[in-house]
């Protein structure tokens, strides 16, 4: 019988000692659990001394575990049946050495006896000082698997048109979609769908500014199905359809958005953009791009243009600007 050899079953450990003379060491074999390989070890002395620790490898070293355990000392007779025990419960303890948890048990075992390790949760402690992560599902996991089912079978729904039961017509073609879920994403649809007005009975719904291509875009958006390629292929006319249809959160998707890659080729159809639609964010990070990063002088040749097109108000704004970068105001 290899008195080294630790038993392991789904996320129990046990290593069972034969025996144990007093002022002796003994340390396990390497065993499987989670990510890592481990070892147990037991010193006998006036005490007994247990030990838990990973394996020392560049993997254990580079992503170290943190471990939520219990472990249990029995003593047993010879049919195996335990006779004491004693408990010992660990909260997210990292272990990095056999240094980092040591159990000392002022009993006197004689005999055989059983260590057994039941490892409640495992998780990777992290090395930038994000949050530690769990190995195993927990409920976060198992509600981003529901989430990622749900989304599933709402993109299926669309794509489909799986009991649609509402037709947008475009500027230049037609959607279909279904009515429960426009009302839910947005009150401007809900109203518009609801008993008081006439496309409640028809089932059609009339948005001819906004192409095809945009409006199946921003109906994969509100089914939660988009694809990041075609929201910033269309950021503009889905920032259009989230200031009509009080779809906020599209609003600010947009703005993030197109805060992202802000140029010398597209500041002042921005900053006119964020003017429009009241995106403060969008509006001070053109300026700043603009005067901050001295990015004026490279636009200069569309400014006559831009001054002809743009609002009084946001032209007072930009003179200020310039003042403040002059240090005159």
């Amino acid at each position: 019988m290899n008195e080294s050899k630790v038993e392991t079953a789904a996320r129990v450990a046990q290593w069972r000692i034969e025996n144990m003379v007093s002022s002796s060491y003994r340390r396990s074999e390497p065993f499987k659990m989670g990510l890592w390989n481990w070892h147990l070890s037991v010193e006998k002395s006036r005490y007994v001394y247990v030990r838990l620790f990973p394996e020392p490898s560049r993997h254990s070293k580079e992503q170290p575990p943190i471990a939520t355990f219990m472990l249990r000392l029995y003593n047993v007779a010879a049919s195996r049946r335990p006779l004491t025990s004693l408990v010992d419960a660990v909260h997210d303890r990292l272990l990095r050495s056999s240094e980092d948890y040591v159990w000392a048990v002022e009993i006197a075992y004689h005999g055989r006896f059983i260590i057994d390790v039941e490892f409640l949760d495992l998780k990777v402690a992290s090395v930038n000082g994000a949050e530690p992560s769990s190995i195993w599902p927990n409920e976060g996991i198992m509600r981003n698997q529901a989430i990622k089912g749900t989304l599933a079978c709402l993109s299926r729904m669309l794509n489909d048109g799986l009991h649609a039961d509402v037709t947008i017509n475009t500027a230049n073609g037609t959607v279909r979609a279904h009515r429960a879920i426009l009302a839910e994403r947005s009150t401007v649809f809900e109203r518009m769908l609801s008993e008081d007005f006439k496309c409640k009975e028809s089932s059609i719904v009339n948005i001819e500014d906004i192409s095809v291509e945009a409006c199946t875009t921003l109906l994969n958006y509100l089914y939660g199905g988009i694809k990041y390629e075609d929201f910033r292929e269309h950021r503009i006319a889905l920032l259009r359809a989230s200031e009509k249809f009080d779809i906020g959160d599209l609003k600010e998707a947009c703005e993030e958005s197109l805060l992202e890659d802000i140029d010398s080729k597209n500041v002042l159809e921005r900053l006119q953009v964020a003017w429009h639609y009241e995106l403060i964010q969008l509006k001070k990070g053109c300026l700043k791009y603009l005067f901050d990063f001295g990015k004026i002088y490279d636009v200069r040749e569309d400014l006559s243009i831009f001054f002809q097109r743009v609002d009084r108000e946001l032209m007072i704004e930009m003179f200020q600007e310039v003042l403040n970068a002059s240090g005159i105001a």
